[in-house]
């Protein structure tokens, strides 16, 4: 008995990280067409931006390693805290699911920004500048949303609807979930700052603004 409802748990949050997942993956193929919506106007100003940006980590300018680092780290720590404080209040659950299928689009719209301004080359620079924080901030966004998400849906059903079952340990189950993916967050924040920056000051020059739209 015992087993089988343990199996019925992991099962049960295994299709909550599927769902999470899944919305997400939507999110990033909506940023992605997203791109191909914008004016011409809009699409050559973006492409200007992300050239300079581009231009300028080439030859090594750009922000302190340790303030990007500091700047990134409390970015990623509103996301955690807010949806901490959506699952925690129940009715921000369809706020999470907001908060995943947006992260989604923009990283989508980053990825088809590039790919957009240098082709095949785009989908190279996307890879080795985007996934590798991203790597380690998405999968830490998920399992907190998801975390979130049953804790909700705990306190609904077992407090709300039931009066049964107490809060506590499962408020302390969401909360030491979330400490433990601020460290992943944390790692991200890491790669952006002391990584990112050399990786795409190494292969800025593999960029050729002839393939490009400036």
């Amino acid at each position: 008995m015992r087993k089988a409802r343990g199996l019925c748990v992991v099962r049960a949050h295994f299709n909550l990280y599927l769902f999470v997942a899944v919305l997400f993956a939507v999110g990033g193929i909506f940023g992605a067409l997203l791109v191909n919506a914008l004016t011409l106007e809009q699409q050559q100003e973006l492409a200007s931006e992300v050239g300079h940006y581009v231009q300028s980590m080439g030859i090594g300018f750009g922000a302190a390693p340790e303030d990007i680092f500091w700047e990134r780290f409390f970015f990623h720590l509103k996301w955690l805290v807010l949806i901490w404080l959506l699952g925690v209040t129940v009715i921000g659950i369809p706020g999470i699911l907001v908060l995943n299928f947006l992260k989604g689009a923009l990283i989508g719209f980053s990825i088809g920004i590039l790919i957009q301004q240098y082709e095949w080359k785009g989908i190279f620079f996307s890879f080795v500048t985007l996934a590798p924080q991203n790597a380690l901030a998405v999968p830490a966004l998920m399992i907190t949303s998801a975390a979130s998400i049953s804790f909700g849906v705990y306190l609904v059903k077992n407090r709300l609807l039931q009066q049964s079952g107490t809060l506590l340990p499962e408020l302390g189950t969401l909360t030491s979930t979330a400490m433990l993916m601020l460290l992943l967050f944390a790692g991200a924040a890491l790669v952006e700052a002391y990584i990112s920056p050399s990786v795409i000051g190494w292969a800025a020059p593999y960029l050729s603004s002839r393939n490009g739209m400036i």
